[in-house]
């Protein structure tokens, strides 16, 4: 547990300068450089309120981290079917992959499933696709404990999942800019990209729920979630929600959903409410 509330064992930390000087060469690139004047650029207010978002965040994961940590250590101890070692190359490489898929499903529950997209919906409130935008992060992440729940069963060590997600956040950081155009052909088929990552956070029917990937791109061409970048996105929720306010940013929909199901008069529509995909409503009763 020590190792794990150690900022200094997190591979993040040792990002932290890189991500700050990533967003300072991303502003001089859109001051000085020659680029698409369609580019979304950094709006001060949107930069602002993803800095903040993404400061408290860091609290949320501490938690996440220290709660989940006590469960898989439970699981890894008496459960797990056998207990990989650590000091081993080919560990690493698969516990890497096995964390990037457990992402993948995660992240496709959190955007069909309401209360899971509740959640997640305020990392794409931006209408803007920056690097501080990738910081704009949210504050309810305990779908990721269910999600990982397996990999401990499967011998990997607890403290190590952490690990290989922090090198996965770090990854997914240098997708969120609009500078990088499409990379050669052979990263764009297995990696995740900027060019991809545009994709996800577009708004435009044809890019929604799409693209889903951290690392690997391999998981969408999979299980037929890809889409290629054919036209800029357009960023944001289909439903703008205007506003700088973070308590609303992060819980709006909650308190929506809270609304319907209080007004509901079935168990069949709170359900719904709950686990249908986002914008869920009851369908016309049967006559």
């Amino acid at each position: 547990m020590d190792a794990l509330l150690d900022p200094l064992k997190n591979p993040v930390t040792y990002a932290i300068p890189f991500f700050v000087l990533s967003i300072l060469v991303e502003l001089a690139a859109l001051k000085w450089l020659d680029h698409d004047d369609d580019l979304t650029g950094y709006e001060a207010k949107d930069a602002r309120t993803s800095l903040v978002m993404g400061a408290i965040s860091l609290f949320f994961s501490l938690a996440l981290k220290v709660g989940s940590f006590l469960v898989y250590t439970v699981v890894f101890v008496h459960l797990a079917l056998w207990e990989l070692p650590t000091d081993t190359w080919w560990y690493w490489v698969v516990l890497v992959v096995g964390v990037d898929l457990s992402f993948y499903v995660t992240h496709r529950f959190v955007h069909r499933v309401n209360i899971g997209w509740a959640a997640h919906q305020a990392h794409h409130s931006s209408e803007h696709m920056n690097f501080a935008t990738a910081l704009r992060q949210k504050w309810n992440p305990w779908f990721e404990f269910v999600f990982w729940l397996p990999l401990p069963f499967l011998g990997f060590a607890p403290w190590t999942i952490y690990v290989a997600f922090g090198l996965n956040l770090i990854y997914q950081f240098f997708t969120h800019t609009e500078l990088v155009g499409k990379l050669p052909r052979p990263v764009e088929l297995v990696m995740n990209t900027p060019s991809h990552h545009r994709v996800h956070h577009g708004s435009d029917p044809e890019y929604l729920d799409k693209n889903y990937a951290g690392i690997l791109i391999v998981w969408d061409r999979m299980f037929g979630t890809f889409v290629e970048e054919r036209q800029r996105p357009t960023y944001g929720l289909t439903e703008p929600v205007e506003t700088y306010n973070i308590i609303k940013l992060q819980y709006g929909d909650y308190a929506q959903i809270a609304r319907n199901v209080r007004a509901a008069t079935s168990w069949r529509d709170r359900l719904g409410y709950l686990f249908g995909p986002p914008g869920w409503q009851p369908g016309p009763r049967p006559a």
